[in-house]
């Protein structure tokens, strides 16, 4: 199995920095550089270049680097696999899920905890950010699986469905836009509040705009904000017009707050992918989880 030495090297190589590895890791900065020192006398090759304040990766360290995170997968299948063998209900592993806000704030919170009243001795992480991060952090090997809406596919990603939703213009009940149905003309003279560059809700109203010839240049925008829910409050206070996913405004249409605002022609749907890197789609415990989410988004 992976030494100790090479765990402190992943964490410095993944964070360029002697002293946040110190503090993932819970050990002093001097007993980082030992083990650092250590495997550059082992392998006979600097690992690092130091640049004043700063270290960038050399060429062995990169290779090595590369090594490691093969290696890091195999230890974890191992673990998983041989846990199964004597009770699936006991198995052993740590998955790492990373997931666009609207699914991890709306939809993976009952399937996460089904799933881990099943797998109980599995450790769960759920990174929640947007469909770019995600993917970012996919083919960086910080999440063994993500959930996000896909644009383009990459011939290093694998592809697998997973849900569809609907994303729909709303405007505060107190605003002068609400009871109104609105043409496309109307639209971009109307203010309107969007995600942040990155999100999916955001990429799937620019791609359902420009099927209509409407630029994001045609759009009055009033602001940009980060995030589902800083988006959903802002439009609450607010007497724009903003596109939400559906799922994640169900309280607030159901009570009021919140109202639709048909635009005439427009719809706005997308779907879902689980994504894994080309190579791991066999590991058993992924396979496990997407199986698990899909039955459970069916029922």
């Amino acid at each position: 199995m992976i030494s100790f030495s090479h765990r402190v090297f992943l964490e410095v190589a993944t964070n360029l920095s002697f002293s946040k590895a110190a503090q993932v890791l819970f050990i002093t900065q001097p007993a980082i550089s030992k083990h650092i020192k250590s495997m550059e006398d082992q392998y006979k090759l600097p690992l690092f270049e130091r640049k004043g304040n700063s270290i960038i990766l050399t060429e062995a360290g990169k290779k090595l680097y590369d090594h490691l995170l093969q290696a890091v997968e195999i230890e974890r299948k191992i673990e998983y696999d041989l846990s199964v063998l004597n009770n699936i209900s006991q198995a052993h592993g740590h998955l790492r899920l990373g997931a666009s806000t609207t699914v991890a704030l709306y939809v993976l919170p009952s399937i996460l905890s089904g799933f881990q009243q099943e797998y109980q001795n599995v450790d769960v992480l759920l990174v929640n950010r947007n469909s770019e991060y995600i993917q970012n952090a996919l083919l960086s090997h910080e999440v063994d699986v993500g959930i996000i809406e896909v644009d383009s596919k990459l011939t290093t990603i694998a592809y697998k469905p997973f849900m569809s939703d609907e994303v729909i213009p709303v405007c505060s009940a107190k605003s002068p836009l609400a009871g109104k149905k609105l043409s496309l003309k109307q639209l971009q003279k109307t203010p309107v509040a969007l995600r942040e560059r990155g999100s999916g809700t955001l990429n799937s109203l620019l791609k359902s705009l420009a099927a209509l010839n409407i630029s994001p240049a045609d759009l009055t925008v009033k602001i940009r904000l980060g995030g589902t829910e800083a988006l959903k409050n802002f439009l609450l206070a607010d007497h724009c017009l903003g596109f939400m996913p559906r799922p994640s405004i169900v309280r607030q249409l159901a009570e009021g707050d919140l109202v639709e605002v048909p635009i005439e022609g427009l719809k706005i749907t997308r779907d879902f992918y689980f994504i894994r890197r080309k190579g791991t789609e066999d590991y058993g415990l992924t396979s496990n989880f997407i199986n698990y989410a899909l039955d459970a988004i069916k029922s």
